[in-house]
């Protein structure tokens, strides 16, 4: 099994910025992807950008979100600019290996708020 720490989130105004880390731990074995979802309060958890053999966004966050990956250090970092209110949520990292399957941090909260 693998596990994953998330640490960035918090309260920000609209038009502000936040980055969000997740490291992973454990068994690392063939991981062939790292990204982030996000959930909204009666919401369903949705995909908001992935690093894998390609790095896709959702349209929502094209443009203003960046994700970046660290191979080396199993890590993957989501930086979050010109946020809005609609982009809170609890934002939960993942990474999905050939041999352990998906694996999920705990979420971290991000409000956007004024």
């Amino acid at each position: 099994q693998m596990q994953l720490v998330e640490s960035g989130g918090g309260l920000v105004r609209p038009g502000g910025s936040l980055r969000l880390s997740c490291a992973a731990s454990g068994n690392l074995l063939e991981i062939f992807a790292m990204g982030w979802y996000r959930q909204a309060p009666g919401k369903q958890r949705e995909l908001v950008a992935t690093s894998g053999s390609s790095t896709t966004y959702a349209d929502s966050v094209k443009g203003r979100f960046t994700i970046s990956r660290d191979n080396a250090k199993n890590t993957v970092d989501l930086q979050m600019n010109g946020l809005k209110p609609e982009d809170t949520a609890v934002y939960y990292c993942y990474a999905a290996s050939v041999r352990y399957g998906t694996s999920w941090g705990q979420g971290t909260q991000v409000t956007v708020s004024s």
